[in-house]
């Protein structure tokens, strides 16, 4: 009986480091999130921001203090600092959210900075966010 369940364990272990290294030799095969098709505000977007941005952008943080950025609702994000909007829907080119994350602004409003830089795959769903017309989905 033990010798049996030894068997299925070794033979189960073996499968498994075989399917592992299936595309060894390009490389090491990692899971890596990609954007959405459609990019959900509530399901993609919102999480990042709970993850990097609030720390900094409710109002006890620094970034809202200095800008007025309140990122805990749709509705502040959309409404944007105290300088104006942030988001321009459908354009992320000369959107200032995309150009913070993307570090395309002055290199002290590098976005986030505590945290360091986001994920590519971050940047990438924010950006396609905006370029879909950042709803509120």
């Amino acid at each position: 009986m033990k010798i049996g369940i030894l068997l299925s364990c070794t033979v189960l272990a073996a499968l498994s480091f075989d399917a592992l290294g299936q595309g060894a030799a390009n490389g090491p095969v990692l899971a890596v999130p990609s954007a959405p098709a459609q990019v959900s505000y509530k399901n993609d977007v919102y999480p990042i921001l709970y993850d990097y941005c609030l720390n900094c952008h409710s109002p006890e943080g620094r970034g809202y203090k200095k800008s007025g950025l309140d990122m805990r609702t749709y509705e502040n994000l959309m409404k944007g600092t105290k300088f104006g909007p942030v988001v321009k829907p459908g354009d992320p080119e000369t959107s200032t959210f995309v150009m913070m994350v993307e570090g395309r602004a002055k290199p002290e409003l590098h976005m986030p900075p505590l945290n360091g830089s986001l994920y590519k795959q971050h940047i990438t769903i924010l950006r396609k966010w905006v370029h879909q017309g950042a709803k509120n989905n």
